[in-house]
């Protein structure tokens, strides 16, 4: 995490983007650790969870922070192997395309948002 606010940081000095994007990262990191600590107490209770693939979605679309936290924090989804690959593979990909639409590779790339 603190590589990633490094990076944020550095990608706001440099090419200013929207605020809203440091905003989303903000809200969709609490809603997933909130998630995750639901789907941790469904764990402990026996009752109905969250699946795999929405965590990762979360994490996907820029939740990972608060994922990352809620693993270590509550120690959910911690210790999975496979699951943690997943996780940062899909931490990997959300950062890239960060870098690709808040630096000039978006208009190398033609994408004009």
């Amino acid at each position: 995490l603190p590589l990633f606010l490094i990076l944020y940081a550095v990608v706001a000095i440099v090419w200013q983007p929207p605020i809203w994007i440091a905003a989303a990262y903000a809200v969709l990191s609490l809603f997933t650790f909130l998630i995750y600590a639901f789907d941790k107490s469904a764990a402990a209770n026996g009752s109905w969870r969250i699946s795999e693939q929405a965590l990762h979605a979360l994490s996907l679309f820029g939740g990972w922070p608060g994922a990352l936290l809620a693993q270590q924090v509550l120690r959910h989804k911690s210790t999975k192997q496979e699951f943690r690959q997943v996780f940062w593979a899909t931490a990997v990909i959300n950062v890239l395309v960060l870098l690709v639409f808040c630096t000039p590779l978006r208009k190398l790339l033609n994408l004009g948002l």
